[in-house]
């Protein structure tokens, strides 16, 4: 469907731009570990970038995985089902579990940051300043988790439609 389409390329570029950041990550961690053990010069705001583009990597690459069937699943029986029963449970688990978890993540989140950007917080070991832009990343990345949800949900729900089994 077009609306499942147009869901799912929102993650694959975010998903795709996220990958550099993965490269940011390693040279800044091999840049930090020279400096401090051949410099013996480190600094705290070093060390949390690399902690907030971890956290970025992830929040925003979890769209990505679920649109590429990545993320953590127990298979025990799963990849042995049929098409339609693995739409099924998709469609079931999507609906009582992801959307729910997220909505509530979504709206826990933006509290949370909004309440940080109020008070215009920052590190308080004199490293990076606007800590709320982190805290933002976590209802964006619950967003982009979401729009893969819905569009997860849409795609189950069209293989439940059908009359046979696509692998037919």
């Amino acid at each position: 469907m077009k609306i499942s389409h147009f869901l799912s390329q929102i993650n694959e570029k975010i998903g795709q731009a996220t990958s550099w950041i993965t490269v940011t990550l390693m040279l800044l961690i091999c840049f930090n570990v020279a400096m401090r053990y051949l410099f013996n010069n480190s600094e705290a705001w070093r060390t949390e970038l690399e902690w907030h583009l971890f956290a970025l990597i992830f929040l925003l690459g979890a769209g990505y995985a679920l649109k590429h069937d990545k993320h953590v699943r127990v298979d025990l029986f799963y990849a042995n089902f049929s098409e339609k029963q693995k739409a099924l449970v998709n469609f079931i688990g999507t609906l009582l579990f992801l959307i729910p978890w997220c909505a509530v993540i979504i709206f826990a989140s933006y509290k949370y940051a909004h309440s940080s950007w109020l008070m215009n917080e920052g590190s308080p070991d004199n490293g990076l300043p606007a800590r709320y832009l982190i805290k933002f990343s976590i209802t964006l990345g619950f967003s982009l988790l979401l729009i893969q949800a819905l569009a997860l949900v849409i795609n189950s729900f069209t293989i439940l439609l059908q009359k046979k089994s696509p692998s037919s």
